[in-house]
Order: C-alpha cells, then sequence, then structure tokens
C-alpha cells in the first residue's frame, strides 16, 4: 500500500499563491512582453528573459527597469503597470521555462547584409588587428597600432571572438546565443545568426568553413556553414560543455563539461563525436601549443590534471589553492624550458607551472584578485591586474614585481598584445573607462581613448593556438640562433628567409638536429654549425618560427 504524504495547510496555501502568481504574471506577460522578448521567454528583438540571465539582477532593478524602461535602448516603460503587477511578471520570468530550439529556428534567425556598405580599412598588418569589446556602449572596436579603423554595434559579447584563418573575418557571439560576423577585407558587417538561446563559446574548425558553437541552453553543439550560417548539424549534449576548441593539427576539436567527467572529441569532418573518461569534469580547460595534452581544473579549481591526448588518460594531477583561470593563462620559453601562468580567481596571487615537465614553479604576490595574465616575446613581463588602478608587471626572469600606475580609483582588467607585441593594450573597466595603449618595452603609455566598460581584446596571433609554437619559436631563435641568423638578411649565416625557401622542412630539421651529418647533403665543404642539442619541443617551436618567413600566397578567403 502506498503511503499518502500530507502536506501542511499553510505550504498548500503558498503553493497556491504562488501558482497563482505565476499565472498572472504569464497572462500580463504576454500581453505587454512577448512580442519582443518571445512568447516562450527565449528572445526575439529583445534579450531572452529567463533564470540564467536574470539571477543576478535584484528585484529592485527589474522593478525599475519595468516601470521606467532603458533610455537608448528599445525596453519602453510600463507606467501603466502596478507594482504588484510588475512584481508577477518579475515571478514568472524568474521561473522556469522549456525552451525549444530547433534547426527551422536558426534558419529563420539569420540575418546576412545582402547590399552591405563596403570601406576600404587601411590595414597595414592583418597580424597586427585589434578588435577591442567596448560593452558599456555594445560596440567592437577594429583597431591597428593607435588607431581606431572601424566600429561596430554588437550586444552582449561573451565567450571570445575568433579569428578566421586568414584572420580577415571575425566571429562576434553573444551571451544570448548570437554570432556576428564582421569581415575586415571590406570593413562591414557581414551578418548574425541565433544559434542558441544561451551560448556558452565558438569556435572554428581549421580550414574556417564551420562554426562550432557550444551552447548551455539548450545544451547542445550547434554546427553552423560559416558563410550561409545555416546549420550543418544540431547535437544535442546532456551536460554542460566548458568549452569547445578546435586543433590546427587535425580535423577535431575538443570540449569539456563542468559536470560531467568526460571529454568529448569532434570529428570537424564528420562531425561524430567520440568520448573518454577522466577522473573529474574539468570545468576550465586549455590546450598546449603543440596539441598533446589538455590542461584542466576540477574539483571547483582545487585540482590541476593534466590529460595526453595521445595516451588517453590522465598523466598529472596536483592540488592547487584557489580556482585557476586557465583559459587566460599565458604561455612562455626561457633557457630550454617551458612555462605557463595562471591566475586565480579570488585569490592575490598568480602560479607558476613548467609545461611537460609538469612541476610548479612558484607563486608571485600580486596584491589583489587577478583575473588574466598575458605575455609575448616582445615584452620581458607578464602583465597581470589585481582588481586595482595599477598594472602589475612580473619579470619573466627572476618573477620580481613591479607596477604601472594608471588612473586613480580605476579597475585595471586584462592586457592584450598587437601581433608585433610592441604595443600592450589595457584596459580601465569602468563606465567612464579608458583603453590605455603602451609601449610593451619602454612602458610609456602612447595613448589613452576614452571608453564604457572596455573588456576583451583579441589579436589572431596573441589568441590563435596555431601561432603559439610561433610565438615560442621566437624566443628560441633569440637563445641559440641570434649570434648567426637573421630573420630575412644573410648574416654570418643565411637568412631564415632564404632557407625556408630553398629548402624542404625535412632537411631543415635534419640540419639542426645533426649539422655534422647534413652539411654534405646540402653541398657544403665543411660544417660551420653547432650542434644545439634541442628538445623536441624546442625544434618545433623553431621550425614553426622559421616557417612564417616562408613566401605566401594572399589569403583573404576564409
Amino acid at each position: 500500500m502506498k503511503k499518502i504524504v500530507l502536506l501542511p495547510l499553510t505550504l498548500l496555501i503558498v503553493f497556491g499563491a504562488f501558482a497563482g502568481e505565476l499565472a498572472k504574471g504569464s497572462q500580463l506577460y504576454q500581453k505587454y512582453c512577448a512580442s519582443c522578448h518571445g512568447v516562450d521567454r527565449a528572445g526575439t528583438v529583445a534579450p531572452p528573459l529567463l533564470p540564467l540571465f536574470l539571477k543576478k539582477i535584484p528585484e529592485k532593478k527589474l522593478i525599475k527597469i519595468i516601470k521606467n524602461g532603458l533610455p537608448a535602448t528599445q525596453m519602453p516603460a510600463f507606467p501603466q503597470l502596478t507594482d504588484q503587477q510588475i512584481k508577477e511578471i518579475i515571478a514568472y520570468i524568474k521561473s522556469p521555462a522549456k525552451i525549444n530550439w530547433s534547426e527551422d529556428r536558426i534558419v529563420k534567425s539569420i540575418q546576412i547584409n545582402k547590399n552591405p556598405k563596403t570601406k576600404k580599412l587601411p590595414v597595414k598588418n592583418i597580424k597586427n588587428i585589434v578588435a577591442v569589446v567596448e560593452r558599456g556602449h555594445q560596440k567592437v572596436w577594429i583597431m591597428e597600432d593607435l588607431n581606431i579603423l572601424d566600429k561596430f554595434d554588437f550586444k552582449n559579447v561573451h565567450g571570445g571572438l575568433k579569428f578566421s584563418p586568414s584572420g580577415w573575418k571575425i566571429y562576434i557571439p553573444s551571451r544570448d546565443g548570437w554570432v556576428g560576423r564582421y569581415d575586415i577585407d571590406k570593413g562591414s558587417f557581414y551578418g548574425k545568426v541565433r544559434a542558441c538561446v544561451y551560448l556558452r563559446n565558438v569556435s572554428l574548425d581549421r580550414t574556417g568553413r564551420y562554426l562550432l558553437v557550444s551552447c548551455w541552453l539548450p545544451k547542445s553543439i550547434v554546427i553552423l556553414d560559416a558563410e550561409s550560417f545555416k546549420p550543418v548539424k544540431y547535437i544535442k549534449q546532456d551536460g554542460l560543455i566548458s568549452a569547445i576548441y578546435e586543433l590546427y593539427s587535425k580535423d577535431k576539436a575538443i570540449f569539456t563539461y563542468r559536470d560531467k567527467a568526460k571529454i568529448g572529441f569532434l570529428d570537424t569532418k564528420t562531425f561524430n563525436i567520440t568520448y573518454e573518461n577522466i577522473p573529474e569534469p574539468y570545468e576550465d580547460f586549455f590546450i598546449d601549443p603543440f596539441e598533446e595534452y589538455v590542461i584542466g581544473s576540477s574539483r571547483k579549481g582545487t585540482r590541476l590534471s593534466v590529460y595526453s591526448l595521445s595516451e588517453n588518460k590522465e598523466v598529472f594531477s596536483s592540488k592547487m589553492e584557489g580556482m585557476p583561470h586557465l583559459a587566460s593563462a599565458s604561455i612562455w620559453y626561457k633557457k630550454g624550458k617551458f612555462y605557463f601562468a595562471t591566475p586565480h580567481i579570488t585569490k592575490p596571487f598568480i602560479t607558476v607551472w613548467n609545461l611537460y615537465n609538469w612541476k610548479f614553479v612558484k607563486k608571485v604576490d600580486i596584491g589583489g584578485n587577478g583575473f588574466f595574465v598575458r605575455t609575448h616575446p616582445t615584452t620581458p613581463y607578464l602583465w597581470t591586474d589585481n582588481g586595482k588602478d595599477k598594472i602589475v608587471l612580473i619579470n619573466r626572469d627572476d618573477f620580481s614585481v613591479k607596477t604601472i600606475e594608471t588612473k586613480k580609483g580605476k579597475r585595471v582588467i586584462h592586457t592584450e598584445f598587437n601581433g608585433d607585441g610592441n604595443l600592450a593594450y589595457v584596459s580601465l573597466y569602468n563606465k567612464d573607462g579608458d583603453l590605455l595603449i603602451y609601449d610593451s618595452i619602454t612602458l610609456k603609455l602612447l595613448k589613452d581613448i576614452p571608453a564604457s566598460i572596455p573588456i576583451g581584446k583579441y589579436n589572431i596571433v596573441n589568441k590563435s593556438r596555431k601561432y603559439q609554437p610561433v610565438l615560442l619559436g621566437k624566443q628560441v631563435f633569440m637563445e641559440k640562433c641570434w649570434g648567426c641568423h637573421h630573420q630575412t638578411q644573410e648574416a654570418f649565416a643565411p637568412s631564415f628567409k632564404w632557407i625556408v625557401n630553398h629548402r624542404k622542412p625535412e632537411e631543415i630539421a635534419a640540419q639542426i638536429a645533426n649539422p655534422e651529418v647534413m652539411y654534405k647533403k646540402l653541398g657544403y665543404e665543411r660544417n660551420a654549425m653547432p650542434k644545439l642539442n634541442l628538445s623536441s619541443y624546442e625544434l618545433r617551436a623553431i621550425m614553426s618560427y622559421m616557417m612564417q618567413f616562408k613566401d605566401k600566397k594572399d589569403a583573404k578567403n576564409n
């Protein structure tokens, strides 16, 4: 015989009252809000109204927004509604909702500018383009050097901008599922598509043909044609994806979950997915420059774990204090070793680790809670923030710390470099904020541009993993090869440019590894090159750097 559970009368009354409030709120919502925010609250011309988006907004602020509207937006005022009616609407929009998303809705959302107003931007070097997100004005800037070349509108940017393989197209994701594209070569906004309701991040396959969109609402991976924006495949998921990142060396993408102890491998040709089990979920992760390992954090950031892609197993795990922000980890090379540094959210330090040896190196106190750490071969420093009005600089040689004063009372957040690394772009994250541009070597402030809540800056060289071996190779070059070789001019030995345009890659690698054997095969009478005894990673890095000087055809079409 089944037990009958009788709820107390007071509880039944509370449940009944709440259900009545939701019913009234639903009716009011459909009458006043659905035309812009969608019948199912998923959003149409206005943002979605769902718990995921509203949970951090106080009720008093929501009441004010509904009653008075939002200036400079399409959100109108509703002075005719009573406070009780507004509270009923708020109770409804904060309640769970069933969202049905489909390929048909994605197709209907596609907006491509058929006759865009194009203009020629004065781009000198695509690798020095920096895209700046100005959150306060909901704009994205296109910059080169000290100059703003263009600006365009895009709301709720979230998850990181992605460059096409050539760098001439930029894909911009929003938190509420939209993905837009700006074409630098045409100086115009191409169009946008809504892949889902709540987006985590976007990636591109290594050819630039497909957009890979990870979504939390609905839980899915959406694969879009990068040109037409039409859905190619919709893959339902049963977990919350941490992020999805493409590989440059294979036709694969990798993703992990925040709530499932698995790594997913997406074949970007067939779109089939395979899974491997891991001891714990990786809530945040990055992939090493040579695409051999996944470095992840688990247990709410209290463990650092390393997963070998060749062995399909976890090969290192270590306790750590505080949630690391691994997506913003910075990597460099020094004296035969590769390193990475990560900030720790809510902790006043960064930690430094050996890549490939997987050893803890040092904890560096930065005087406050930081969120980002960046570096480049051109600067001798790690550039980080600590929640205050100073830029924190950590010397990569001895980990000594110094600071740069900015503007009193402002909040420094996020540094990024141009491709050459001679310019550092720093955000002052305030409504009346600034974008500060520094000489990354002399640390001289070169330009101060007013900006409203500037946040992320993106450059193809610094944000695309395929360039990480190149940047590391430049550091290997400066330590190992600078005395004899120049990049483009003949010195004591041939230039890199001459070498890569006259020899096969396998000949170059063999010459570096075994010069005493290869000199005869290359037609020299004697060997003048010393043996460098490089590790396999050093050799791959220097080869990647050298190949950048090979003559290339112009490629703006991807």
